[in-house]
């Protein structure tokens, strides 16, 4: 399978990792292009789009670590709550900023 990046189409071959320049109106087009799919990953910081196809098995490796934290938390009778991700942005900012 190739690399495919453009407006209409992001297909990236799992374990693959790029990083173009760009914008952050890129950036968003690129995210919004995925529609509700969460892969690739798409990170955008410093004027530069991160695009990560995971493998299988990072999925399964926070799964387990997901499972490893809720045992201890509940061999310790700690109360917890489990959230899915969110992704929060003031436009034109990464997450991380120098």
């Amino acid at each position: 399978m190739y690399a495919v990046v453009s407006k209409e189409k992001i297909q990236l071959p799992p374990g693959t990792v790029m990083r173009i320049p760009g914008t952050w109106q890129d950036y968003c087009d690129l995210r919004d292009s995925r529609g509700d799919g969460s892969i690739p990953r798409i990170k955008f910081c410093n004027g530069e789009i991160s695009l990560m196809s995971p493998l299988p098995r990072h999925g399964r490796e926070a799964n387990i670590l997901a499972d490893i934290v809720k045992v201890l938390l509940d061999s310790q009778n700690r109360n917890y709550e489990a959230f899915t991700l969110t992704r929060f942005q003031k436009c034109g900012y990464s997450g991380k900023q120098a």
